[in-house]
């Protein structure tokens, strides 16, 4: 789901910059330096908007000083047709962006255009395929309205990250053992902070070989771990099952459903024991 600052109804207008926004994959520990470029690109295109109006548009549509790396700037007005893009959305000059989206989000993209200029700045996240590697991951966007035209940089985050999965296993090992069924009823109920973007919790019981939390498919609450196969029918439960069995820690590799992108991806998987419990977090390398 979107998360979007300052103003709720602005979530709708970042579906309308999906086929848009473009720029490459940030290390998190850029994020900081790539947001403020992003936001710095977008003000100073602002500016410059305020101050020669849709002159503008042709230097934000070509190479130059409102191109910096992989960070552009694209302009829509409000009835929602792309007027000027700095990257590969420049195919889209002319067409109303509603024609590319789904129809059930056309309604909610116009609604966004008619919101008041006094906004300001606004950012909002959503999830897109990245038009280089085809992978549907996190951006981020910053964007503006001036008069009829709404300006817009954005960029995508960087996916979870393996020592981000080591950290919510720790984090799920440890109120696991704390506090068994106030910890699995937060796992199962999608909060509790078990779950963060495509990382999430899975737990087991391993007498029972069922199980007993998971932070995105309740469907498999309560069913046999060790009948779970990969997509392509390769064992995922019982090689898991049998490592925490041999040693108190493991790890695992297979193909699974990214809740998030909705596709097939190979899953790195980092488990523990717990007590009776078996506790695994996974990162998705595409």
């Amino acid at each position: 789901m979107p998360v979007v600052s300052k103003c709720g109804t602005w979530k709708t207008f970042v579906i309308a910059a999906l086929a848009c926004v473009c720029a490459g994959r940030v290390l998190a520990a850029d994020e900081a330096q790539e947001a403020a470029a992003a936001k710095g690109l977008l003000e100073k295109a602002v500016t410059h908007y305020r101050q020669v109006g849709d002159k503008a548009l042709a230097e934000f549509s070509r190479q130059g000083e409102f191109v910096d790396g992989e960070r552009y700037v694209f302009v829509t007005d409000t009835n929602g047709v792309m007027l000027a893009s700095g990257g590969p959305s420049v195919v889209l000059i002319g067409r109303d962006i509603s024609s590319v989206l789904d129809p059930a989000l056309q309604k909610a993209f116009k609604d966004v255009l008619q919101t008041p200029e006094s906004a300001g700045i606004q950012q909002a996240e959503y999830r897109w395929e990245n038009w280089r590697d085809g992978k549907i991951e996190r951006k981020r966007v910053y964007f503006e309205r001036v008069g009829n035209r709404i300006l817009a940089v954005g960029y995508y985050l960087p996916r979870a990250t393996a020592e981000q999965a080591k950290a919510l296993l720790d984090k799920a090992s440890k109120a696991l053992a704390q506090d068994e069924p106030n910890t699995v009823e937060a796992i199962n109920s999608l909060k509790g902070g078990f779950l963060q973007d495509d990382l999430y919790v899975f737990v087991v019981d391993t007498d029972s070989k069922r199980y007993v939390a998971h932070g995105t498919n309740l469907r498999l609450v309560n069913t046999d771990f060790s009948k779970v196969k990969d997509p392509e029918g390769k064992p995922v439960g019982i090689p898991m099952l049998e490592k925490i069995k041999k040693q108190p820690e493991g790890e695992y590799e297979y193909l699974w459903r990214n809740p998030v992108t909705g596709k097939d991806e190979h899953k790195h998987a980092y488990m523990r024991k717990v007590g009776h419990f078996l506790v695994a977090v996974g990162y998705y390398s595409g």
